[in-house]
């Protein structure tokens, strides 16, 4: 069985992070994967604090194996969220867009144990002196917000800079990612594009059709001009439009980060193809059928222990 350092930290059975993905990864697709012996993830971008309560309510009920919020830390509701996630000392927190610095205290004193998602070796470096019981090295594979370095790329440099472990994501979407994450030096995986088939995902069934039929080149960046706002999506009328408003020549940084606005919400809860921006991961081409998330999160792991037990074939 795969084992690892974060398994122990963490109490979880398998070094399987489900994404925090905003507007999508809620209370009943965590708990199913945190049964499954991985951690499931709640986001805290619902709009209010309220939800997040009740997301949290609704993961305990379901069950009794330690899951995880994800913050941004630029969320206008970052400050509210994170007393929420102490108060009901929530396992774990992972954190992106900016440094969780001002709540490691808050956190610690009530004992969550904090995982920053990083897209470069500096930040994995400061969540480290910071305190962060270990870090998510996320390449521009994934979908969302990225960085520019691939997971192939970052992982390493990451896992060279840094003692805490190093999770893996960004590209990983069966046993082979999570094979190689390890053998380029991470200790756990985390996937968020192939739990959108999950059948615990509430997200629009349009939106979990579009990733079923999506193919090898189906996403592409946004965002990319004025720098700071790249994400990745599926092609669709949306992201169209928005590419060439943000190629236009009256184009400005305010202008192209408006038109973005309510546009996932819109993807995740209304399937709105025409005004919806449909984040998704490049391995979005590899996820063929809707299964339960138990049935992902061990047919990844078993996929990957068959490989890794099989690797001596390759040297002779």
């Amino acid at each position: 069985m795969i084992n690892s350092r974060i398994c122990e930290i963490l109490g979880i059975k398998y070094p399987v992070f489900q994404g925090g993905m905003a507007w999508i990864s809620d209370g009943k697709l965590a708990a199913a994967v945190s049964n499954a012996g991985g951690l499931g993830i709640i986001s805290a971008m619902y709009g209010d604090v309220d939800h997040l309560k009740q997301e949290i309510d609704i993961c305990r009920s379901l069950t009794d194996k330690p899951f995880g919020v994800n913050l941004m830390l630029m969320s206008p509701i970052a400050e509210e969220a994170a007393q929420v996630i102490a108060d009901k000392k929530v396992p774990v927190v992972t954190t992106g867009a900016g440094l969780s610095t001002k709540y490691m205290k808050l956190w610690g004193e009530a004992g969550v144990k904090v995982i920053p998602v990083v897209a470069a070796v500096a930040f994995a470096k400061m969540a480290e002196r910071a305190g962060a019981c270990a870090v998510i090295a996320e390449g521009s594979e994934s979908g969302g917000h990225i960085g520019e370095t691939s997971t192939m790329a970052l992982v390493p440099q990451v896992c060279d800079a840094v003692k805490i472990p190093v999770i893996a994501a960004g590209g990983i979407a069966d046993g082979r990612g999570m094979a190689a994450a390890f053998m380029l030096g991470a200790e756990g995986i985390q996937m968020g594009t192939r739990f959108l088939s999950a059948e615990e995902c509430s997200v629009h069934e349009t939106y979990k059709d579009m990733v079923l039929k999506a193919s090898d080149v189906s996403t592409v960046t946004t965002g990319r001009r004025f720098g700071g706002n790249t994400c990745r999506c599926l092609k669709n009328t949306f992201s169209r439009e928005f590419l060439k408003k943000e190629y236009a020549s009256d184009a400005t940084p305010e202008s192209v980060a408006e038109m973005g606005v309510g546009a996932l919400r819109k993807a995740a809860i209304e399937g709105d193809t025409a005004e919806g921006c449909f984040l998704a991961g490049q391995i979005a081409g590899m996820v063929k059928q809707r299964q339960k998330a138990g049935e992902i999160v061990n047919e990844v792991v078993s996929q990957a222990e068959a490989l890794l037990k099989g690797a001596e074939k390759w040297v002779k």
